[in-house]
């Protein structure tokens, strides 16, 4: 189904007041629209919302549709953070506009490339798809967090994200910065990780707040450790 952007921005518009939100109800006024405006008429022509008065409403085919819409924008909002280096102050904007270009099934894929994550840069939550329970993609994955790493892996710190910003504060106190060289060292029973010449020990609520961007590393695809690589690196750490 093609829509144009205005539908679109409708249809988020509607999932985050009533689903998230969990207002109520909608009115016209509340997303600055007119019964007789172009995107209304088309959200109607095709089943996705019906209206009373002055209230709207989300079909079911509409509560899906509108569903996908949210996950597109937040999953290009990751994607220019994560990948793309972009800046917070422009991300909405450029969000907007990145994600109209997504065809049908291209949101899976860069779910999967970004590691299935579950909340945008903002810490709301991106609807999961069907990608999300197909845990054999794990390996495809850009960006994760550090609790979801495996030991030896390597990457660059992407963001720091928790609800508790002294988390956030404690972290980059420390030196725990975006931009970072990183490397898991292990996950148990502390999660222990190295940042330039320093290893740090954190529990897993605080482990859980550094996202890393991958680096593609051959020996971290040996779970037994058994490689010379993994026995020389911890060799030198000594």
């Amino acid at each position: 189904m093609e829509l144009t952007e205005a539908a679109q921005e409708i249809l988020e518009t509607l999932w985050t007041k009533l689903k998230e939100a969990e207002v109520s109800e909608i009115t016209f006024a509340d997303i600055q629209c007119s019964p007789e405006d172009p995107p209304i008429s088309e959200l109607r022509e095709h089943n996705l919302i019906r209206t009373s008065g002055n209230v709207l409403q989300l079909t079911t085919q509409g509560e899906e549709e509108s569903k996908n819409a949210i996950r597109r924008h937040r999953l290009a909002e990751r994607l220019l953070i994560d990948v793309l280096n972009a800046k917070h102050q422009l991300l909405e904007e450029n969000a907007c506009r990145f994600e109209h270009l997504l065809y049908p099934g291209m949101e899976e894929t860069i779910c999967t490339l970004l590691g299935h994550p579950k909340t945008c840069p903002h810490g709301h939550p991106i609807p999961p798809g069907e990608c999300c329970d197909q845990t054999s993609d794990v390996d495809q994955r850009l960006v994760s967090s550090l609790i979801d790493m495996r030991p030896d892996e390597l990457g660059k710190i992407a963001y720091l994200q928790s609800r508790q910003s002294k988390e956030i504060q404690k972290l980059m106190a420390i030196g725990i910065l975006p931009g970072s060289s990183i490397q898991l060292i292990r996950r148990f029973p502390s999660y222990v990780f190295q940042v330039g010449n320093t290893q740090y020990a954190v529990d897993k609520s605080i482990a859980a707040a550094i996202y890393v961007r991958l680096e593609r590393n051959e020996n971290t695809h040996d779970p037994d450790n058994t490689t010379p690589g993994r026995r020389r690196r911890r060799g030198r750490r000594g």
